[in-house]
């Protein structure tokens, strides 16, 4: 479990996933000891947050779901709520390259908890012994994560063409 000043950072495991891309809100709800809210996870932010197949998570969670975790808000006086996640697309290659992502949902967007939790993650990847770069790739129109990424120190280091979504826009920060 990982903390920042306003949120708890849930790993995500293997029984979180099912739920989720089955659909099963409460058993969501059970096991992540939070409310999820209504338009979370959408399908867009599933089939990104989930690069892999589930059967691919399954054969092997501990890699696939290496770093991911659930921004948990504890508000005082409220039930705790999931407000976003923040994923690495699997365990750092043998460069020691791993990849961020990360989403907040809309009701809970420009109030920081991108960047802190970002910065939070970031900093437990940094910390581990088989990482030597962190990437992270963003649509050049998106000004809210290039803002998150430069306040957690990440420095624009080139585009990427993608299939379907077109350029997106590179950004690094090494250990």
């Amino acid at each position: 479990m990982l903390y920042s000043a306003r949120l708890e950072l849930r790993p995500i495991t293997l029984a979180i996933v099912e739920a989720v891309m089955t659909g099963q809100r409460p058993s969501v709800e059970a096991l992540a000891g939070a409310r999820v809210p209504e338009a979370w996870p959408g399908r867009a932010l599933v089939e990104r947050a989930f690069c892999a197949s589930l059967e691919a998570i399954r054969a092997d969670p501990e890699a696939r779901l290496w770093g991911d975790r659930l921004m948990i808000a504890r508000p005082p006086g409220d039930e705790p709520r999931v407000v976003g996640s923040v994923v690495f697309h699997g365990r750092p290659g043998d460069d020691g390259v791993c990849e961020i992502g990360y989403g907040v949902e809309e009701q809970s967007q420009r109030l920081g908890l991108a960047t802190e939790a970002v910065a939070t993650s970031v900093a437990w990847a940094l910390a581990q012994p088989e990482v030597k770069l962190i990437q992270a790739t963003t649509f050049g129109w998106h000004q809210a994560s290039i803002r998150v990424l430069e306040k957690v120190g990440f420095e624009r280091a080139g585009t990427r063409d993608h299939e379907t979504l077109g350029e997106l826009l590179v950004y690094e920060r090494r250990a």
